[in-house]
């Protein structure tokens, strides 16, 4: 059990979010940034699973089949594409549902934060764009939400972090969908 390596693993990611949501021109929306993390259901299973290089929800996942605290945080956290799906009629089944462009800048920032988070002194721009390739045959997500997402992790890859923060301001100010 590791709650107090866990409080400043999840703060310090937080606060790197907040940093990105700012640059990326929804500061407000930042700020409200996984605040559930701090809730018992998935603040003392991540302090029980901490690692320190990757998600607690990986080892939690491993041990139990599931992840308690990953259920609950992807109900309440709009940032994340598991939060859009629902139920199609027509299909009937789940289906993925494209995501609103602000969720999509905040989980582009949640992304990059994570990433170097737990890449530290060996992150690279290309990084949050390599975890986005590793998994994206498996990733259940609207493809116009992916689409833009990875355009926007390719550009940080090729053109660093002023330049797409610039860009996703700019098209956050003009547009509101993508």
């Amino acid at each position: 059990m590791h709650p107090f390596k866990h409080f400043k693993t999840i703060t310090k990611h937080r606060h790197k979010v907040i940093g990105h949501c700012r640059r990326a021109g929804i500061f407000w929306q930042g700020l409200r940034h996984d605040l559930s993390k701090y809730a018992p259901v998935e603040f003392f299973k991540g302090a029980k699973y901490y690692q320190g290089m990757q998600s607690p929800n990986v080892q939690e996942r491993a041990e139990n089949g599931y992840s308690a605290a990953w259920l609950h945080h992807k109900g309440r956290n709009r940032h994340h594409f598991e939060y859009w799906t629902d139920y199609h009629p027509t299909a009937r089944k789940i289906v993925p549902v494209k995501m609103p462009l602000r969720y999509v800048i905040e989980m582009f920032c949640d992304r990059v934060a994570a990433s170097k988070i737990y890449q530290g002194d060996a992150y690279k721009d290309s990084d949050p764009l390599d975890y986005f390739e590793h998994g994206k045959t498996m990733r259940m997500i609207h493809p116009q939400t992916s689409d833009f997402l990875e355009r926007l992790l390719t550009m940080l890859a090729e053109k660093g972090e002023d330049e797409t923060f610039a860009y996703i301001r700019s098209y956050v100010r003009e547009n509101d969908t993508y």
